[in-house]
């Protein structure tokens, strides 16, 4: 008879613990939706600066051509200067599959959430497929390179032996190394992931700006194309200060800048190209005129 009270207490203290835990609950989602948006706007008005993008350039020739002066004054035993370290093997050796992952979602949701145009959606993407070209060609163009500028040395406990092989293939068959100009592959395809990505990324400030939809995913994906634009200038700037040769680096960079240009700096702005981010999706302001 006197166990009714009790029951009655617990579940009454039960209730309000639920009631609680749903309250923080929404307290708390209220709180990552206010910084969600927040952070998406404040990185959308400084990815969208004409003075950044001005600026962003400058900021990458100055890591790769000083950066390497960090070296005398960073650890060398640190994880970022051995090649197995993480982030060299999960991301660096895998930055475009990522690039195209993270970036590819952005620009499928903001071309078609602005259209609603398949076709539209496909030609901008297209432009990812165009950068998967760039990476296949300039990849073989720097394997040619270091066929054609390299000898086959065979490694001796004096030193390194000078064989007469004609090519790397017959060099390594022999259990030789191949040794030759080797433009920094790692270089080339961290700065022109940076270029790229720093250009589609920017279209998202207009885009906002035109009150086009922009729900809690959009803006998600948006972030996480920033994180990951942030990393590569990280990775970047490790790559410079521990690994490569000097001019290998530099060279790297100025052909990834260079691809950039060919594309994004000019045949995207062709009407036989892909075009160029953002083309294409927002409505243009109808001029006035003036009636006498």
């Amino acid at each position: 008879m006197e166990r009714g009270p009790v029951v009655g207490a617990g579940l009454g203290a039960g209730a309000r613990i639920q009631a609680l835990l749903g309250c923080l609950v929404r307290v708390l989602l209220w709180v990552a939706s206010a910084l969600l948006y927040f952070g998406s706007e404040q990185a959308a008005r400084f990815l969208g600066s004409p003075c950044l993008r001005r600026l962003y350039h400058a900021w990458l020739a100055a890591v790769v051509i000083f950066g390497p002066l960090l070296q005398f004054h960073v650890n060398p035993r640190t994880i970022f200067a051995s090649h197995g370290n993480f982030f060299n093997i999960k991301f660096v050796n895998s930055a475009w599959g990522w690039t195209c992952t993270f970036l590819g979602g952005f620009v499928l949701l903001v071309v078609f959430l602005a259209t609603r145009r398949v076709a539209v959606t496909a030609r901008h993407l297209s432009r990812l497929v165009v950068g998967a070209a760039v990476w296949r060609g300039a990849g073989r163009a720097f394997l040619l390179i270091e066929d054609l500028t390299g000898s086959c040395f065979e490694p001796l406990p004096q030193g390194l032996l000078l064989h007469e092989l004609p090519d790397r293939r017959s060099c390594l068959a022999a259990g030789h190394q191949w040794r030759g100009y080797t433009v920094s592959s790692h270089t080339f395809l961290l700065t022109f992931c940076c270029l790229l990505m720093a250009e589609e990324a920017a279209v998202f400030a207009k885009y906002l700006a035109h009150g086009l939809p922009a729900g809690a995913p959009l803006r998600l994906v948006f972030l996480l194309n920033v994180l990951l634009l942030g990393l590569w200038n990280f990775l970047l700037l490790c790559t410079v200060i521990y690994f490569h040769q000097y001019t290998h680096k530099v060279v790297g960079a100025a052909v990834g800048t260079f691809a950039w240009y060919l594309t994004y700096g000019s045949w995207y702005h062709q009407p036989w190209s892909p075009g160029s981010p953002g083309h294409g999706l927002f409505p243009r302001p109808h001029s006035s005129r003036k009636h006498n």
